[in-house]
């Protein structure tokens, strides 16, 4: 290794160890992620399908809820801002949460309200590995301006003693373009990092810090499809100018992180780990996750996008909806020689 790879090692294991000193604020949608598991047992005399005996049903954190949970996972101090419903879906996300150790004060449980809910039917013969057949989503109910006031006014509280803030948009009504207002004003006034991971209406999140789009959405915001790493570079730049981000994150999957940055030339960051993912769910929600921490902790956006770049490495090979530590983060930094 050479002395250069020895000092970007220690720079980004430093900022590791100081996830712990940092305060984010996640605002957005939960989800409910369910997965309920059966083995094969016969065809059905009712209809040309599959009967499956029930193994096991699990719920964990999607959505700007697995982001939270994602930073509590590294080592940060973590408050979400969210609505859930007061049925069996809310209380396993709110208990599954606070287990996590994230600050959950500021999700406002209201009953009437359903929590949106994504269940996945898993299923294969006894001894072989379990594989998704069919997803059902329970959509939750539009939000009324009280609950979205009494939104407001936690999201004022939490962010005063706030490092970074995330905005985790999944279009159910939490993170709306009207919040991403309100939290912008905030962030500026504070001087802190604000990100944004929005699924469908990225363009509606305009002079925030920064964005953790896949290349997939990129192409979908931008109308174009990009094979040519080059045109894909300058279309990525000419979205962060047009958004008023000081940078912009692309992820690409196998094909790594680009990054793109205010007056500095475009960072293409090969993938780490293994060529072959086991599952890729949720992997979004600890790049951005990572990548806030390491703002928060006042790293540069290259440093930042390296860290998340491990982070993404490790977490598509856990199956399910899945977290890191910080100190597998450390250790996939220290075991590495692509530095």
């Amino acid at each position: 290794m050479t002395s250069t790879q020895t000092l970007l090692r220690d720079r980004l294991l430093s900022i590791v160890r100081r996830f712990p000193q940092q305060k984010v604020l996640v605002v957005g949608d939960s989800i409910a992620d369910q997965f309920i598991f059966g083995a094969i047992g016969r065809v059905s005399r009712e209809a040309p399908v599959l009967i499956l005996r029930h193994e096991q049903t699990e719920t964990v954190p999607g959505g700007a809820a697995n982001c939270a949970v994602n930073l509590a996972s590294l080592g940060g101090k973590v408050s979400l801002i969210s609505v859930a419903g007061e049925d069996e879906a809310g209380r396993v996300l709110v208990a599954k949460l606070k287990s996590a150790g994230v600050d959950c004060n500021g999700v406002l449980v209201t009953e009437g309200l359903r929590t949106t809910t994504k269940t996945r039917i898993l299923a294969g013969h006894l001894h072989s590995t379990r594989q998704q057949v069919i997803r059902i989503d329970y959509e939750g109910d539009s939000l009324n301006d009280p609950a979205l006031l009494r939104l407001r006014e936690r999201v004022y509280d939490k962010s005063l003693s706030s490092d970074a803030i995330i905005l985790s948009d999944y279009n159910y009504g939490v993170a709306a373009p009207d919040m991403a207002a309100f939290v912008r004003d905030i962030a500026l006034t504070r001087r802190i990092p604000l990100l944004a991971d929005s699924r469908f209406r990225l363009s509606s999140f305009g002079g925030l810090t920064s964005a953790t789009p896949n290349q997939d959405e990129v192409e979908q915001l931008l109308g174009k499809s990009f094979t040519d790493p080059g045109e894909l570079k300058a279309a990525a730049e000419q979205l962060r100018a047009q958004l008023g981000y000081r940078a912009l994150l692309v992820t690409r999957g196998s094909l790594g992180l680009m990054l793109l940055e205010d007056g500095v030339e475009a960072l293409q960051l090969d993938a780490v780990g293994a060529s072959e993912p086991v599952d890729v769910t949720g992997a979004g929600d600890t790049v951005i996750a990572t990548y806030a921490l390491a703002l928060a902790a006042d790293a540069s956006f290259p440093d930042a996008a390296r860290l998340a770049n491990y982070a993404g490495g490790l977490v598509v090979m856990k199956r399910g909806t899945s977290s890191i530590t910080g100190q597998e983060l450390a250790n996939s930094i220290m075991k590495s020689d692509a530095l």
